[in-house]
């Protein structure tokens, strides 16, 4: 009895604590953004597992390329005339605040259309592992884009790997179960 109530406080906290770790991704892997060797965005997104808390980063030369976050119809049409935010850095990291879809383009003629788009989902009920490694490095300047509209611009993460705030619940919550337990008799010597 005492060791799978300890086995199970060791999964709680473990588990808990990888469940609310938010991962960084370089958008197109070692390609970067760009349109030479014709990446492919849409398979690169879908071999991810994105989750709240993660963060894009997009990697380009500022002199040929720019980050556009877009509606869904812009998406479609590949069209850049009014995006949510610009981003222009050419060292943009952009955290995922919320589910659902965050389309980007580049606003560059002819990128969009030549490809360089990407679809983000988080969906309902992502998992929490990510289906491919995250970079493994610090990001310097998290949310460092330029971006054009302030207010609309990602919150700042500062590391490529950080703890959310859930972390912080599951641990509470572990140490309370843990509490009970020791104060109930339940790991007595």
């Amino acid at each position: 009895m005492k060791t799978s109530i300890f086995a199970l406080l060791v999964l709680i906290i473990g588990g808990g604590a990888r469940l609310s770790e938010a991962a960084a991704y370089k958008v197109g892997d070692s390609a970067g953004w760009t349109i030479l060797g014709n990446p492919n965005y849409t398979a690169w997104a879908i071999s991810k597992n994105f989750k709240v808390g993660d963060t894009l980063v997009f990697e380009y030369s500022k002199k040929f390329h720019n980050v556009l976050e877009v509606s869904k119809a812009d998406y479609k049409a590949c069209n850049a005339a009014s995006p949510m935010v610009a981003y222009t850095s050419g060292n943009d990291s952009i955290t995922l605040p919320r589910r659902g879809h965050y389309f980007f383009i580049c606003g560059v003629p002819g990128h969009c259309g030549a490809g360089q788009k990407v679809d983000i989902r988080i969906t309902k009920w992502s998992s929490s592992s990510p289906a491919a490694s995250p970079l493994a490095t610090t990001t310097t300047g998290a949310n460092s884009g330029a971006a054009t509209n302030p207010a609309a611009a990602p919150r700042p993460n500062g590391a490529a790997t950080a703890v959310a705030p859930t972390a912080i619940l599951v641990f509470a919550q572990a140490a309370a179960l843990l509490y009970f337990v020791a104060y109930s008799g339940g790991l007595t010597a």
